[in-house]
């Protein structure tokens, strides 16, 4: 299954999710939104931030959309080897393993950017 793909069911499984608790989902989004909108930080490296983040915390999922947002936001296939390599550092093996799926993900998921 390619990337987009993977996101598109990941969608599906949220909006399932979402209608069993809306309030939490709610509350979520707009958690997400107020952590977009940065002051003084753009999206890009927010969205940098958040996929150290995932890769640290195995979240396929959440590689997936923010490497997805990332490519939208500007950031480039050098630049994410930058964080790739920051992540493998601080994280070991298992980041490196999650590194290269962000890094599979840029490479199905920027070109229809």
């Amino acid at each position: 299954m390619n990337w987009k793909d993977k996101n598109a069911a990941m969608r599906d499984q949220l909006r399932v999710m979402n209608r069993a608790i809306p309030d939490v989902a709610k509350g979520f989004g707009a958690l997400s939104k107020a952590a977009k909108e940065a002051k003084v930080l753009d999206i890009k490296t927010l969205e940098f931030v958040a996929l150290g983040i995932a890769i640290a915390d195995r979240c396929e999922a959440c590689i997936g959309f923010h490497v997805e947002a990332l490519a939208k936001a500007g950031g480039t296939r050098e630049e994410l080897g930058d964080v790739l390599g920051m992540a493998v550092q601080m994280g070991g093996g298992p980041s490196l393993m999650y590194a290269a799926k962000a890094m599979a993900a840029w490479d199905d998921l920027a070109t229809e950017s």
